[in-house]
């Protein structure tokens, strides 16, 4: 029995001699948090450095069905502090995701023929054209398209434009207007069939207002349209109309695509309509 106790006492013994031990590890320490690559400073006007884009960065967006019409409000209402809002806030239940990612032109396999071309996105929601870009402190520009795949089912589709075609003028301020015309160059591919013309895209920064999604809030968002009339070799023209909302630094939070041969600015039924979604 004292065996016991003599061993129980040293184990308390033992005990009371740990209880303390010597700081021998500093503080936790967060860091420094790296700085947002850009913010926006609601100043009114989009500058290039606003909207560079991030590439291999994924964007979700919520696309309306293929062949499926929407309803849009592009003229607008104003609140009763005077201000423009643009209601694109219904939760539609069909919508889709989409998941736009710009990516380096180099490794494409239609690379070589956009000697100009910084990167590439999506020129639909399927991906399965994609447009070749570049962007300086005056503007983006678009260089041609190219079928995703280098022989995709519906036939291949590579043309690149003489001279690039200016998408946004640097700074982008409500009330500019510009046009600039692409002049596809000779061996020219649309779906597998030969294809030479010219494409015209007038461009406009019609307003700044509010704009409303269903996730999202934004105070400043630019409304730019676009009309672009594609006039081939051989054939009859074709009109169709875009407008894209832009915001600082976020780049398009949204966009209306107009049926071919809409005559309206302000059109009501869209074929396609994209919204910056809730990203994962």
């Amino acid at each position: 029995m004292r065996r016991w106790t003599l061993l129980l006492l040293l184990s308390a013994a033992a005990c009371q001699d740990n209880q303390t031990h010597p700081e021998d590890h500093g503080a936790y320490e967060a860091g420094a948090a790296a700085p947002l690559s850009c913010v926006p400073n609601l100043d009114g006007r989009i500058d290039a450095s606003e909207l560079q884009p991030v590439l291999s960065s994924p964007v979700r967006y919520l696309v309306s069905p293929a062949n499926v019409s929407r309803t849009v409000d592009l003229a607008g209402t104003t609140d009763a502090s005077g201000h423009l809002v643009w209601d694109f806030g219904t939760d539609y239940a069909d919508d889709q995701i989409a998941t736009i990612e710009a990516t380096p032109l180099a490794g494409k396999w239609y690379a070589a023929t956009f000697p100009g071309g910084q990167f590439v996105t999506p020129f639909d929601a399927g991906d399965t054209l994609e447009a070749v870009y570049s962007q300086d402190d005056n503007g983006l520009y678009i260089h041609g398209l190219a079928s995703t795949q280098q022989t995709p089912p519906e036939g291949q589709t590579l043309y690149a434009y003489a001279s690039p075609v200016t998408l946004y003028v640097f700074p982008l301020t409500a009330g500019a207007t510009w046009t600039t015309t692409g002049v596809v160059q000779p061996g020219g591919m649309l779906r597998g069939l030969p294809y030479a013309g010219k494409d015209t895209y007038d461009g406009s920064d019609v307003a700044v207002g509010q704009l409303l999604l269903p996730a999202f809030t934004f105070q400043q968002a630019h409304r730019v349209r676009f009309v672009v009339t594609a006039a081939p070799a051989a054939g009859a023209n074709v009109v169709l109309r875009q407008d894209s909302f832009l915001f600082e630094c976020f780049g398009e939070i949204a966009r209306a695509t107009s049926h071919p041969g809409e005559t309206s600015d302000d059109f009501t039924s869209a074929a396609e309509v994209r919204r910056f979604g809730p990203q994962p």
